[in-house]
């Protein structure tokens, strides 16, 4: 399910519509994943760093059960990911707290099938994608590859060029 097709033209400081995703719940419909694998949430950050860059969005996926709970060192720019303490809270409280005190609800999209979260998010007029959904999504995006993105590229001779002769300086200079 395409969300948007804007994506791709925006610059890429501009994100559009930052997701956040019921980890676990996107892990168990993600062909080559699995809940019993101890590296499940670090392959699917993986798969959900190189969508985000491709896409030029921001995720934030919340997973349960990390002790101790709170913000995770898989995290990056791009990628927020929040493990739920087992003791104090699961994950589904904080998609929950997260829909309720989301400033911009039309801007940003939910990746959950837990019917409770989904509603949630309905009634603030966030919109939803399923879990399957946006697993198909990431798996097809990581076969196909896709062209590379223009941060990761570098820029070209003539690129380097024009800035130098923007700036003023040639190579040799210091």
């Amino acid at each position: 399910m395409a969300i948007d097709g804007q994506a791709r033209r925006a610059p890429y400081y501009n994100h559009v519509m930052p997701y956040l995703i019921d980890g676990h719940n996107v892990i168990g419909q993600t062909p080559g994943l699995s809940l019993d694998d101890p590296d499940d949430e670090a392959k699917l950050v993986a798969l959900v760093r190189r969508f985000c860059l491709r896409e030029r969005r921001k995720a934030t996926i919340i997973f349960d059960g990390g002790l101790p709970g709170g913000l995770s060192q898989l995290s990056n720019s791009d990628v927020t990911v929040i493990f739920a303490s087992d003791r104090h809270t699961i994950a589904d409280d904080l998609l929950l707290n997260r829909i309720r005190a989301e400033r911009n609800p039309g801007g940003l999209i939910v990746v959950s099938s837990d019917q409770k979260i989904a509603d949630a998010a309905r009634q603030r007029r966030v919109k939803v994608e399923s879990a399957r959904g946006f697993a198909q999504r990431l798996t097809k995006a990581a076969k196909s590859g896709g062209s590379t993105p223009e941060k990761e590229r570098g820029l070209s001779k003539d690129e380097v060029a024009e800035w130098e002769a923007l700036f003023g300086r040639k190579k040799g200079d210091g």
